[in-house]
Formats: structure tokens, sequence, C-alpha cells
């Protein structure tokens, strides 16, 4: 596990984190180690914006299929596994 030392921290917001620590039942440090991880999400969030233009750039790098026929694509991989 990391350490990260945070300097010049306004007085304020220290006494509001202890606040907020002293009503979840946690120590000031715990209470930090739940904001940070609740600021850095594993997979952050995405707004429907930002998911659409995702989409878009997916959609731009993939090669146009033209007249590619889905289901007959599916069918001759289902009769390719039947076959001995």
């Amino acid at each position: 596990m990391g350490e990260i030392l945070v300097r010049n921290l306004d007085d304020a917001v220290i006494a509001r984190l202890e606040r907020r620590a002293a009503l979840n039942g946690r120590s000031l440090e715990q209470e930090l180690r739940e904001v940070l991880a609740a600021a850095a999400p594993e997979r952050p969030r995405l707004s429907p914006e930002q998911k659409l233009e995702r989409s878009r750039r997916l959609l731009e790098d993939c090669p146009d299929l033209g007249d590619f026929d889905v289901s007959a694509a599916i069918r001759f991989g289902r009769d390719d596994e039947d076959s001995p």
C-alpha cells in the first residue's frame, strides 16, 4: 500500500473532514481513504454524452461490413458445430 502526503490543506477543510469522520464513526485517516476511493472509482461513470462519443469513436474504427448477412453467418457457425 502506498502513502500520500498532502501539504497546505486549509484548516477549515481538515475540520470539516474530522466532523464528517466523527459522524461516520471513523478515524480521519479511514474517512480520507473512503473519500479518495469514492473519488477514483475503478470504472468511472460516464455521462450519456460521453457514452455516445465513445460509441461514435468505436464505430468509426470498425470496418464497413456492407451487405454482410449476420443471420447467414450464425447459421454457418451452427452448421459447422453440428458436423462430425
